[in-house]
């Protein structure tokens, strides 16, 4: 075997800045893939699935320009040497091949060279380097490149499933983590809301919501387009619909009201990918109940002096993109739900 310098588990030996940081806090990574430590993982990377708060940001910022879009991309990886979004602080997950194999994890891994796979942890820590962008998809939050990636021996990955076409897999496994902890809050009975239950991971949560409630449970699914309305007015597994915004937190708190008879809900998801909306989720939520904050543009401060401004006693969850067989629970409820896989396939492989 080739001599090959010995990493950190964590990826301590890729930070530039500032020293001993982790990579996911640290300002700037080293994306050098010319030297492979021994326990990394070299990916060529075909597409970025950028975090929707992420993508939201920067589409903004380019008003819509896929020039500009294009050009912040490619600008913060290279200021950065990763795709952590200096305004939101995130990034999303990237699906490759793997292109090379640290020697100390030969043999103690379920990888070869070739695979493909998905990774599942953020591009916000991940060494990236992008050759090139050979498209932007901006209605799905993806990208095209040609590029590459290291992964580190702490990191969790997916072999992509024969069964899902890559695209979809991606699009599916970014959220991988808000169905699963959906599953570990919902008890039959709740009344459970989704803000954005039309999107991408509100689809998700709000199936394995109804999947945990049972018949005498119920999901409520909000959105505030009212395009996307009738669209959650026919998905079978969503019981209400409301049309309103999270941000605008007394006339979404009046909405839920008059939808539960005043009761509230006893779990709160919240799936949008925008920021303040914060109260509307934590005033809709019984005392004693539990708010899952799953987007990347909520604000913690907000949240916790929110809540203590209004005298609410609810338990509230940061959306922890990782937990237990995440990947495998998320593939399988797109294997399970012919209408999410309908519509996802419309979504992510039109």
């Amino acid at each position: 075997m080739s001599s090959q310098p010995k990493g950190s588990r964590y990826g301590l030996h890729r930070v530039l800045e500032p020293k001993g940081a982790l990579p996911q806090p640290a300002l700037r990574v080293d994306n050098n893939m010319d030297v492979l430590y021994d326990n990394e993982i070299l990916c060529d990377v075909n597409t970025l699935n950028i975090d929707a708060a992420s993508f939201t940001q920067i589409r903004e910022q380019a008003k819509d320009d896929e020039i500009e879009i294009r050009r912040s991309i490619l600008d913060i990886v290279a200021r950065f040497g990763k795709h952590k979004n200096p305004v939101t602080g995130s990034g999303g997950m990237f699906v490759g091949k793997v292109a090379a194999i640290g020697n100390a994890l030969k043999g103690k891994i379920d990888l070869s060279v070739g695979d493909k796979i998905a990774s599942l942890v953020s591009l916000s820590l991940t060494p990236l380097k992008i050759d090139e962008i050979l498209a932007v998809h901006q209605h799905r939050d993806q990208v095209d490149v040609h590029g590459k990636a290291i992964l580190f021996e702490s990191a969790v990955w997916a072999k992509l499933p024969a069964d899902v076409p890559e695209k979809l897999a991606l699009a599916v496994l970014d959220v991988a983590g808000a169905p699963a902890q959906t599953a570990k809050l919902v008890k039959p009975g709740d009344t459970v809301l989704v803000i954005g239950a039309a999107g991408k991971s509100g689809l998700l949560c709000a199936y394995e919501a109804k999947r945990r409630a049972g018949v005498t449970g119920r999901v409520i699914g909000a959105n505030h387009n009212p395009e996307r309305i009738a669209f959650l007015e026919r998905t079978p597994f969503v019981d209400d619909v409301i049309l309103g915004s999270a941000r605008d937190a007394v006339d979404f708190l009046q909405k839920i009201e008059t939808a539960t008879d005043g009761k509230l809900c006893d779990v709160v998801i919240n799936c949008v990918n925008v920021p303040d909306c914060e109260m509307g989720a934590i005033l809709a939520c019984r005392d004693g109940g539990t708010v899952y904050f799953f987007s990347m543009a909520t604000s913690f401060t907000k949240a916790a002096l929110g809540a203590e401004g209004v005298g609410k006693d609810v338990t509230m969850i940061i959306g922890n993109g990782y937990t237990k067989h995440h990947a495998r629970i998320a593939l399988e409820l797109l294997r399970e739900s012919r209408f999410i896989r309908e519509e996802f396939e419309k979504r992510y492989l039109g």
